[in-house]
């Protein structure tokens, strides 16, 4: 590799939670690292840096094909890779000594047009590859043809006309950027410039233009004796690598191509781009580096956090060890999204965050979802279920729940992009959708 208080969101007849026994045990991010880990190793695969240590055996069968829904949005949607190195860094995880910290990231654009130009993959098919055998589903590897799964995102498409906001998305612990894709294709065809970015070494696999694969060091790191630490260290290496990608995208807009090969950019994106209007969300450990990065830089205006802890804790219910902004509060403007038994009722680290902040804050849940309701695998697992037979049990509900996949990502787009809307692009309307009245909970 080379170097607002009292504006409220608009909602269809959003009953009140009132839990009349105390809420079982909750996952946390200690909880979902673990899985990650212990999924490898149980899934047959163990990847290390730069070293795949399995491999599927047996006959070729065929593997399943996914489909990603469409975006809702009035524009269709560009997208361009993006590969940025952070000079003042040396990448923490020291893979390559000595070496700055690099990473890859994907922007999403309105388009003016997508006559002629390719749709992107999820994933390219080595990042595919890592993904197989490196990943939060519990799928077994060998069973779904990961990189045949396509975007709705043309490849360098012109820029639609306009200035649009900005927001980053931040994935789960141990997730590749594109694990996200429907909410923020979605997003990006509703006039928004949503930028996702890799953690390199920490997601399965991430390939750069080189056609280096760093893949991901968390497997090594199974037995740590520490797990705060690695806690630790993992969201004040994703913070960093946020500043820096804030940083890129401010110089993106003023006219400079940040990229590390100086690619061509799409025509029209760095006028675009309206910097003074940035967001972030994120899904559990992404939610998390979104609160916390927007306690100490003011350029984020506004954050979600989809089920992410805001504590280094073996329980959810234990507040004891939080992060700085659960501490101290936040007044930036902020949306908690939880699972089906997720707010600051039954997450303590979400409580002292509740009670810590003076701005615009709200709190949602979905009935009947769980925490990869949040990610693709909200509408990918149905699908795999069907195509593969031989499936763990409970491994679909056990990861998206029981909620309608088409209920669980119509509510989720509503409220994200509602959300965005109101603090982003100032439109005092908020989230409105239908098919959410049952779905979603306000406690």
């Amino acid at each position: 590799m080379n170097a607002g208080p009292g504006v409220v969101l608009a909602t269809p007849a959003l009953r009140e939670l009132a839990p009349a026994k105390p809420a079982p045990r909750i996952p946390s991010v200690v909880d979902m690292i673990f899985k990650v880990l212990t999924s490898a190793v149980l899934s047959g695969g163990l990847i290390v840096a730069g070293v795949s240590a399995s491999s599927p055996s047996g006959a070729t069968t065929a593997r399943a094909q996914l489909t990603l829904p469409a975006p809702t949005g009035q524009y269709p949607v560009g997208t361009v890779a993006l590969h940025l190195v952070d000079h003042a860094r040396t990448d923490p995880w020291g893979v390559e000594p000595g070496q700055p910290r690099q990473l890859m990231t994907s922007v999403f654009y309105p388009a003016a047009s997508t006559a002629g130009y390719q749709v992107a993959p999820q994933m390219t098919s080595a990042e595919a590859a890592g993904f197989d055998t490196f990943n939060t589903t519990g799928v077994p590897v060998g069973k779904v043809d990961w990189a045949s799964t396509k975007t709705h995102a043309h490849v360098g498409a012109p820029t639609r006309t306009g200035k649009y906001p900005v927001v980053l998305y931040s994935p789960g612990l141990g997730d590749p950027r594109g694990w996200d894709t429907t909410l923020v294709e979605d997003l990006a065809s509703r006039g928004y410039v949503v930028v996702t970015v890799d953690p390199t070494y920490e997601s399965p696999a991430v390939e750069f233009p080189d056609g280096y694969v760093a893949k991901s060091v968390m497997p090594g790191l199974l037995n740590t004796p520490d797990v705060q630490s690695l806690l630790r260290k993992i969201i004040n290496v994703r913070l960093a690598d946020t500043g820096f990608v804030l940083s890129s995208l401010q110089a993106l807009h003023a006219g400079h191509n940040p990229d590390a090969e100086h690619r061509p950019l799409p025509s029209g994106l760095a006028g675009a781009m309206n910097t003074a209007d940035i967001g972030m969300f994120g899904q559990s450990g992404g939610g998390s580096t979104a609160f916390q990065r927007a306690y100490t830089d003011p350029r984020l205006k506004a954050v979600i956090n989809m089920d992410g802890t805001l504590a280094f804790s073996p329980d959810d219910g234990d507040g004891s060890n939080p992060l700085p902004v659960a501490a101290h509060g936040l007044r930036t403007p902020f949306l908690l999204l939880g699972d089906k038994v997720d707010d600051h009722y039954t997450q303590a680290s979400w409580d002292e965050l509740w009670q810590h902040s003076h701005g615009w804050h709200r709190d949602v849940l979905l009935r009947g979802s769980e925490h990869g309701s949040y990610t693709d695998a909200q509408v990918l697992l149905p699908q795999i279920a069907k195509q593969v037979k031989d499936l763990p049990p409970d491994l679909v509900a056990g990861d998206i729940g029981y909620i309608d996949p088409s209920t669980a990502i119509t509510c989720e787009q509503a409220y994200v992009s509602g959300f965005f809307d109101l603090f982003l692009r100032h439109r005092g309307i908020g989230p409105a959708s239908p098919g959410c009245s049952a779905a979603v909970v306000i406690p």
